[in-house]
């Protein structure tokens, strides 16, 4: 709103002071995370008063299932209302709305947002603590990706840039580009000088029909990623501040690769494809990281809310969509590595232990999934809950860990693989 208005403002040829820093994306990212962290702390205390009062909340963990008997119950959820509301607010004050990859990062939100609100509802409203049918929720994931993945595909809008050089000719800094056109290439780490290019795997069907088959394979591509990471971050949201505090820093880094995306000049140092509009997504994520930053202030342990599906369904699909965007989702491995290896270790858990009923064991990998649970979790407690099952990788019980150490050591892992992600950049 504010954006436009000073554009049009602008282009009317009235001046207004300090009008003008609006068109610095820098000026517009900080503005953005400000209000967003704002929004949330200002907004959080009545909301979660809110809750109480109609009851809304829910019983992550008693006395009887936490080795430090630390009780989890009557804390409000649905705290993930005070997210979206913090992202979309600003976003909409200083945001172009006319550019399609602040667009698609507001569809995820809202899309995701009633995804996991319906999900949440059901829990809490109507007493089934299995939520929302799991297909209903990928459907809806399998939609997003699809309205993600197609809109990159025919907008005119998304348009990438390959090959950015700057040079100084007669003391002056010159930039070299070649033209815009419409690309499946994408940034691969560890790579020097190279971009994949999807449309490259296909090159066995003639130069015709591969750019064909490499959209196609970038839209299921699209669908998978969305699911994959909406879904990590759902899993990783089982402690106190760790899902807002790990997303946080992906968002933070996110922005940062947005940013050297969307400035011809840095594209050109870091040898990155320079991807014009993508500016947006640098102010969108900014307002992202503040909303998750307020939150914090009341999520971080003792937690007063808990985001529930809501928050972290949806916090997950922005960070996919986010890097889908300005084509950094083969980055997504490391930079949420986090979200990756308590995903594999559910999927690993439930697969061992389906193989030992068939063979008449009851048996496990680690005490509990996702793995942050494992490392808080006693060999007593295993056997209380699962009479004769063993566990394959016990670990020491002398040496269980308080969720706050546990949180914390999560965000510095994110800390560390943001930085290698960032890395990568330089070692291509």
């Amino acid at each position: 709103m504010l954006y436009s208005l000073f554009e049009y403002l602008n282009n009317a040829g009235i001046d207004i002071p300090g009008g003008g820093m609006v068109r610095y994306v820098t000026f517009r990212a900080i503005f953005a995370m400000v209000v967003s962290i704002f929004i949330a702390i200002a907004i959080g205390s009545r909301f979660i008063d809110m809750l109480k009062r109609r009851n809304i909340s829910e019983t992550q963990r008693d006395t009887k299932l936490d080795p430090f008997g630390v009780e989890k119950k009557g804390v409000p959820t649905m705290g993930g209302l005070i997210i979206i509301l913090s992202i979309i607010v600003p976003c909409l004050l200083i945001g172009d709305l006319s550019n399609v990859y602040m667009l698609l990062m507001l569809i995820t939100t809202v899309i995701l947002g009633v995804i996991g609100f319906a999900d949440d509802y059901i829990k809490t409203f109507r007493g089934n603590k299995d939520g929302l049918n799991g297909w209903f929720k990928v459907a809806g994931q399998v939609i997003l990706g699809l309205i993600v993945g197609l809109t990159l595909r025919y907008s005119p809008q998304v348009v990438i840039n390959e090959k950015v050089e700057t040079r100084i000719e007669n003391n002056t800094e010159v930039v070299i580009k070649t033209p815009d056109v419409k690309s499946t290439r994408t940034t691969i780490p560890f790579f020097k000088n190279h971009n994949l290019n999807y449309a490259d795997m296909f090159n066995w069907l003639g130069e015709k029909s591969k750019y064909k088959a490499g959209w196609i394979f970038f839209v299921l591509l699209t669908v998978f990623v969305v699911t994959a990471v909406s879904n990590g971050s759902n899993l990783n949201d089982g402690m106190d501040g760790m899902a807002a505090g790990n997303s946080a820093i992906i968002g933070l880094t996110l922005g940062v690769l947005a940013y050297v995306s969307s400035n011809v000049v840095t594209a050109g140092h870091f040898d990155l494809m320079y991807i014009p509009g993508s500016q947006e997504v640098v102010v969108y994520m900014s307002a992202f990281v503040g909303a998750l930053i307020g939150f914090l202030w009341y999520n971080s342990y003792p937690a007063q809310i808990f985001m529930g599906d809501t928050g972290s369904l949806t916090i997950g699909g922005i960070i996919a969509v986010a890097a889908l965007c300005i084509h950094k989702e083969l980055l997504l491995p490391i930079l949420c590595g986090v979200f990756l290896v308590e995903s594999v270790s559910v999927i690993c858990q439930r697969f061992y232990y389906k193989l030992g009923k068939r063979k008449g064991v009851r048996q496990r990998l680690w005490k509990r999934t996702p793995i942050h649970d494992h490392f808080r979790t006693s060999m007593a407690q295993v056997q209380k809950n699962d009479p004769g099952s063993t566990v394959r990788f016990p670990g020491n019980d002398n040496k269980l860990q308080f969720e706050t150490k546990i949180t914390l050591r999560s965000w510095i892992i994110s800390i560390g693989l943001a930085a290698l992600t960032i890395l990568t950049l330089k070692i291509r």
